[in-house]
């Protein structure tokens, strides 16, 4: 196995709970004992068979109703492609509605991940065919530089927004080129959710935007929610928690692992972050929690 073989095996073995349903609740079971919330993932995207599509959908109905068994603290978030989104807007549609509604009519919140830029509009035409009902959040890319308009209509429409800084290779055209860039618009973005939204979630790994969403918060008073990737920042997560704000891990599993491992290196800063989320996941685990 190569160098670079090497690295992802050992980030897939920290950063996702396993191959099974059976792993992702169990990860999200101990994520709960310390007070930290889950948004469970089944890794896959870019689906353009319509057996892998019909594939996904199963298996998140599966996960719905273990979800409902187990009685954990959990949400679902679910990727445009593995909806169907790359054949064709009808089944992408028809996907979503039964995946929405199996997990509301079991009490359990569904998150739309956001993808590259072509599937932008797409994610939010679905997102908004159910923002009605409730129980739907969509994530907003804040590298995106149209992603001002999208949550500012979003917001204005009553949907609740998940705040990332985005990790898809995009042209400079579309995106912010650097990292600076892309948490200067984060911080824009964040600021108008703080003014104008009464609940959301800020999903970053940046200390200095933790503090300063904390700080926006002692004078807004939202409902906010931090996030993190399972086995990045687990301790921060934990701290979150015990300092009484509203924390949740996103616990992806699967077999799919790889190109979720590639687009996580790239978005985070390669070795430093392996390093130190392989130092701070043994001393979380050494505590008796998540990985």
């Amino acid at each position: 196995m190569t160098l670079n073989g090497v690295a992802e095996r050992l980030m897939a073995g920290r950063w996702l709970a396993g191959e099974r349903i059976g792993d992702a609740i169990g990860v999200s079971r101990r994520f709960n004992s310390h007070g930290i919330s889950a948004m469970i993932n089944y890794l896959g995207e870019s689906l353009a068979e319509r057996s892998a599509v019909d594939c996904a959908v199963k298996t998140y109905a599966r996960l719905i109703r273990e979800i409902k068994r187990s009685g954990i603290r959990a949400s679902i978030s679910i990727k445009p492609t593995q909806l169907g989104a790359s054949i064709g807007k009808g089944v992408a549609l028809r996907n979503y509605a039964s995946i929405v509604g199996l997990a509301r009519s079991n009490g359990i919140f569904t998150w739309l991940d956001m993808e590259e830029h072509r599937y932008v509009d797409t994610t939010i035409r679905l997102y908004r065919s159910q923002l009605k009902r409730g129980a739907v959040g969509i994530c907003i890319q804040a590298y995106l530089r149209r992603s001002a308009s999208d949550l500012e209509s979003i917001v204005r429409s009553g949907g609740v927004v998940r705040l990332v800084k985005g990790a898809y290779g995009e042209p400079s055209r579309l995106a912010y080129a650097t990292r600076d860039e892309t948490t200067a618009n984060y911080s824009r973005l964040m600021a108008y959710l703080f003014r104008h939204s009464p609940r959301f979630m800020i999903a970053t790994h940046d200390p200095a935007v933790i503090a300063e969403a904390q700080e926006l918060n002692r004078s807004y008073r939202r409902d906010v929610t931090y996030a993190m990737l399972n086995g990045i920042r687990n301790r921060e997560l934990l701290r979150l928690a015990e300092t009484g704000s509203k924390a949740a891990a996103y616990v992806p599993f699967g077999e799919q692992w790889i190109s979720y491992a590639l687009r996580r290196l790239r978005e985070e800063g390669n070795l430093p972050l392996l390093l130190r989320s392989l130092f701070e996941s043994q001393r979380l685990r050494g505590r008796g929690t998540a990985h």
